[in-house]
């Protein structure tokens, strides 16, 4: 916990929710209609191209979670999400959510790790848009009326409450912290409950929460929790980075290193070319991070 976080205004956080909801209908979601999954088929609305690929950490937690990655062309630009996916699946699905507002209010490329937005305006403004894209505060507030007729939660146990955060899990796809942190958001929950809430461990399946969330949807709560480790991206994208060689928008050391990303080399596509170390080097201090505040 930081002694000093920044807090968002009231101003700032009405204009966050403006947005998250606007996309929301642009993109088709209303009401309670739950993205969740369909993250990636945002995406693919947006001409985003996703690359994905697992880059653990020495510390306890990925070494990024997501980042935004701009290519100029003479027709404007291409847009590229690089997922770390050896981070949880809902923290994945919570990443890309974040990256999105980068990409809406036009910041550039830009690194992400999404647990460190405390003393981060505009990564604190990412974190709460994502919260708010992936699930409303006015629809999470009708479901806290309907199961608790209150809007105040104060009094509810933490075993009740821990049994509401996992349905909100399984239904909403975000991640259990996120899920304590927006009930803190809008009030619904203390700060005594928050800390107490916040310190469970929701990744030890053997714990409450994971007993909890197994009972109610093994399945959807076994994929949330379980890194992915995929590596790739579809054919398309592939022939994207091909195209962006070919047509100069990426020199030879981009290229081979982008491609060297999902395993492959400009050899298999009839180009040789040899990288020089330093560039690879260069090329992935971007994904850990080393020229990047996150």
């Amino acid at each position: 916990m930081f002694m000093n976080p920044i807090k968002l205004t009231e101003v700032q956080i009405d204009e966050i929710r403006k947005l998250a909801n606007e996309k929301r209908r642009t993109l088709g979601y209303v009401g309670e209609t739950a993205i969740a999954n369909d993250i990636f088929t945002v995406l693919e609305k947006l001409e985003i191209k996703l690359l994905e690929y697992p880059i653990e950490s020495e510390i306890d937690r990925p070494a990024f979670s997501a980042a935004i990655i701009y290519s100029e062309t003479g027709n404007g630009n291409l847009t590229f999400i690089g997922l770390n996916t050896a981070d949880y699946y809902d923290k994945q699905i919570f990443a890309i959510a974040h990256e999105l507002f980068h990409y809406f209010i036009k910041s550039g490329s830009h690194l992400s790790r999404t647990d460190d937005d405390e003393n981060n305006l505009l990564e604190k403004k990412a974190n709460r848009f994502a919260a708010e894209f992936l699930l409303p505060q006015n629809v999470l507030e009708s479901i806290i009326l309907d199961e608790f007729k209150t809007s105040s939660l104060g009094k509810i146990n933490s075993k009740a409450l821990i049994r509401f955060i996992a349905r909100l899990h399984c239904s909403w796809w975000l991640p259990y912290r996120s899920l304590v942190r927006r009930l803190h958001e809008i009030k619904a929950i203390n700060s005594t409950q928050y800390l107490e809430l916040y310190e469970v461990n929701e990744r030890d399946l053997r714990g409450e929460f994971g007993k909890i969330g197994q009972a109610i949807n093994s399945e959807i709560f076994l994929r949330l929790n379980t890194p992915t480790n995929r590596i790739g991206t579809s054919p398309n994208e592939i022939e994207v980075i091909i195209r962006n060689f070919e047509d100069n928008l990426i020199d030879e050391d981009m290229f081979a290193a982008t491609l060297g990303l999902f395993n492959r080399i400009p050899d298999e596509f009839g180009y040789e070319i040899k990288v020089a170390q330093e560039d690879i080097n260069e090329f992935e201090d971007f994904f850990n991070g080393d020229n990047y505040e996150g």
